[in-house]
């Protein structure tokens, strides 16, 4: 009996050694894998040096705002909204109550997607941005599309001219060489508005909802940014300016705002009348679209400036965004927060080909597409067009992802994960053929008709410093690689 015990013991004990030594061999082989991708990763970026040699004039509009970044949970709990039952969270277009705030928050929330939304309650914006002054661990910082795009830019070596009404104290916070167009009074606090980006990690829960990856919902009460108030100036400096590109974002501002009449569509037309009269057809127009849910304003975008620009940046929520928007006429609200490549490449040919066919005599043809995922960097690019530096650009967008996210300067591989799959098909079609992914060659490139793609796989961060910003941050860090 005791023998039998004791070969028992003995044979648990050996399990538990070898699934030790298992464990730890596996551990090694994943710290390995990702030293090799990191590596390979870097030599791809630095094959472009753009902080070398003549800098590159890039135009950014239009905006800016002081982001109050805070945790969700803490600001919720500090103004006293309660998570709603699980049934009741749902998609609304606007923020007009704290109930609505609750609710749609736990959607998007639930399926760890990014939105951005107006609040025509004043006084519960009032009471958001009161609670988060007082919680510790808001953190206020320069926010707005086109100011943090200008930010990157100009750290990539670029010489930007930001269109944005500023104070003179917030300017400071640009990096130097930077020209802004509007600059407010001295202690002019009106010169700025406030946009509150409430952060959650993945995996938090709040009441019966969970998220399943880090992101942010933000909310914002506005009242500069949706009128694009420096955009008759930003018009009168270009010229001077001679840009070698223009980039345009922040058009989600206008998005639900209380416009008075057709005060949206005009101001639309005069940026359209901007981009077609005052940038020559050889200047190449950036935008980068954004979270829209009123279809009424995308489609006022769309006609006016997608139709005009020659390469678009969108991140996975984005994407579907704008494709059922081309063929649907309609928003998708919520979609998948971890796209496969096939679905995001498929999405991408289709845009691209049907956006190639709208361009006539007024309008540009497209010629970039840049989708970023948590997972993974897509460029596309037509052959023989003004961008260039594809494969180096999805490595540099790839770094600068996880960059952002975890607040360095460097890639700790500690704090990496790579949740991209091993192998890819590059269509959902049936028979479509597979790339396999190659640590030591990890940004795989091809040619398909007239065009490039590149896939960069990225070494996602798994301790979040924040999230908002990530995007403007990565397509800028990818333009300047390749204008």
């Amino acid at each position: 009996m005791a023998s039998t015990v004791l070969k028992a013991g003995t044979v648990t004990l050996l399990v538990v050694l070898a699934a030790m030594v298992l464990q730890r061999r596996s551990e090694q082989q994943l710290t390995e894998r990702l030293e090799t991708v990191l590596t390979s990763l870097l030599l791809a970026e630095h094959k472009i040096k753009t902080t070398t040699g003549e800098p590159r004039r890039v135009a950014v509009g239009l905006g800016s705002c002081l982001d109050a970044v805070t945790t969700s949970k803490e600001l919720f709990y500090k103004v006293a909204i309660e998570p709603p039952d699980e049934e009741k969270a749902k998609h609304h277009d606007s923020i007009k109550s704290s109930k609505d705030l609750a609710e749609s928050f736990a959607l998007f929330f639930s399926y760890g997607a990014a939105a951005e939304r107006y609040v025509h309650d004043k006084m519960l914006f009032k009471r958001l941005v009161a609670a988060a002054h007082d919680l510790p661990e808001t953190n206020w910082v320069l926010g707005g599309n086109a100011a943090v795009i200008a930010n990157r830019m100009t750290m990539e070596g670029c010489k930007c001219l930001l269109g944005s009404v500023m104070s003179k104290s917030t300017i400071k916070e640009m990096q130097l060489g930077i020209i802004v167009t509007n600059v407010a009074p001295e202690d002019d606090e009106s010169a700025e508005d406030i946009h509150l980006i409430m952060e959650y990690k993945r995996g938090e829960s709040w009441g019966d909802f969970t998220a399943p990856r880090a992101n942010r919902f933000i909310v914002h009460s506005d009242t500069s940014n949706p009128l694009l108030s420096s955009l008759e100036t930003f018009q009168e400096r270009l010229k001077a300016f001679n840009p070698h590109a223009v980039v345009i974002g922040g058009l989600q501002m206008m998005d639900n705002f209380p416009f008075k009449g057709d005060e949206r569509s005009q101001r639309l037309k005069l940026l359209n009348r901007m981009l077609t009269e005052d940038i020559s057809r050889d200047t190449p127009i950036h935008f980068e679209f954004a979270s829209f849910a009123e279809v009424a304003t995308a489609i006022d975008v769309m006609d006016n400036v997608v139709y005009y620009a020659d390469s678009l940046g969108m991140n996975e929520q984005e994407l579907p965004n704008l494709y059922n928007l081309l063929y649907y006429g309609n928003i998708s609200v919520i979609s998948d927060p971890y796209p496969r490549v096939a679905t995001v490449l498929d999405q991408m040919r289709s845009i691209y080909r049907t956006l190639r066919k709208t361009s006539d005599k007024r309008k540009r043809a497209l010629t970039r597409l840049h989708v970023h995922t948590l997972a993974f960097q897509a460029i596309l690019t037509t052959r023989n067009s003004h961008w260039k530096n594809t494969m180096s650009a999805a490595a540099k967008a790839s770094l600068t992802a996880h960059r952002h996210v975890c607040g360095s300067t460097g890639v700790d591989i500690a704090k990496s994960r790579l949740i991209m799959d091993e192998s890819f098909s590059l269509s959902r079609k049936k028979d479509s053929q597979r790339v396999s992914f190659e640590n030591n060659r990890p940004v795989s490139c091809w040619n398909e008709d007239d065009y490039e793609i590149c896939i960069a796989p990225v070494l996602v961060c798994t301790e979040v410093f924040k999230t908002a910003g990530g995007g403007d941050n990565i397509s800028a860090a990818a333009l300047a690689v390749q204008i």
